[in-house]
């Protein structure tokens, strides 16, 4: 299947970059490398690609051939963009982006497993030589921590219910298609809940998904370290797709903002925290033509911060 994806908050996010000649940038999660390629033609610079699924650097490195010696793709996680600069022999970058989620190749690719769409096995993997899929998410956890997953991840109101339906149906023999997991969930939730809202496997599938690639733990180290490695002036753009990974970025670089630890009665700073960044932007929306578009875009939101 050809890799196709249509990125998302595309104009605004390089913009908010300010891409210029001879920067240093970095695309944590290269995708397609529709960001890239936006990046390598607004400026004369040097583009760092990093994405921990082979399929999409095998799509982005086609794209970016006509660039030549100015992109370097690494397989990799974001959240070891230390290590890779490092090896490198990169000290500083003046601008990095990340596109969270689910890319479209991936949710369209039967086989990934991503889509409660259709039935295929269990997988969710980012990184397909990982251990960690689906399956061993539904077949081996407790009730206990699919329960916790499903909540906390998936903010579903029926974990409990669905965690429990799930350990039930797995004792006859285990789950191993996403067909056979949509079954269950719709078992699990009551008719009357389900007719309205989103798809009843939607919030479920995206805690799963979470679990397998770690995605949210990840998320405030990855922003602080980078953080340490941009230049004064440089920036950092992040898209999230869903209100878990939003709520972490806007933390996370508002505190990077105000690191202050003293409590507010006290008329001066005495922690001596000092700011590292600014943020630069409230949460930016997709624009009207981009939701008709691409209505994948309909929950993304952009943030970004400045090294100061």
């Amino acid at each position: 299947m050809e890799f196709k994806h249509t990125s998302v908050l595309l104009n605004e996010s390089i913009e908010l970059l300010n891409v210029r000649d001879g920067g240093i940038y970095v695309d944590g999660t290269l995708g397609g490398g529709g960001h890239s390629e936006a990046i390598l033609k607004k400026a004369n610079c040097r583009l760092i690609g990093v994405d921990r699924d082979d399929d999409a650097l095998k799509a982005a490195g086609e794209r970016l051939k006509p660039y030549g010696d100015r992109v370097t793709l690494v397989k990799s996680n974001f959240k070891d963009i230390l290590s890779v600069l490092d090896k490198l022999g990169i000290e500083k970058i003046d601008g990095c982006i990340l596109d969270l989620g689910v890319s479209s190749y991936q949710l369209d690719t039967v086989e990934r497993g991503f889509s409660y769409q259709h039935s295929a096995p269990l997988d969710m993997r980012m990184d397909q030589s990982q251990y960690t899929s689906a399956f061993n998410v539904i077949n081996e956890y407790s009730v206990k921590e699919l329960t916790r997953i499903i909540r906390d991840y998936g903010e579903e109101k029926w974990a409990c219910r669905i965690a429990q339906y799930i350990v039930s149906e797995r004792a006859k023999g285990s789950i191993n298609t996403t067909g056979e997991l949509v079954e269950i969930i719709k078992k699990a939730i009551p008719t009357s809940a389900r007719r309205t809202g989103p798809h009843p496997a939607k919030r479920t599938f995206q805690a799963i998904r979470i679990e397998v690639n770690n995605e949210l733990g990840i998320l405030e180290s990855t922003v602080k370290n980078v953080s340490e490695r941009l230049n004064v002036g440089g920036r950092m753009c992040v898209i999230t797709f869903h209100s878990l990974e939003d709520r972490i970025i806007k933390h996370t670089m508002q505190n990077l903002q105000n690191p202050c630890t003293c409590p507010p009665r006290i008329p001066i700073c005495i922690c001596g925290k000092k700011p590292s960044v600014k943020v630069i932007t409230k949460a930016v929306l997709p624009s009207e033509q981009e939701l008709q578009e691409n209505p994948r875009s309909k929950s993304a939101k952009l943030r970004a911060m400045e090294k100061i």
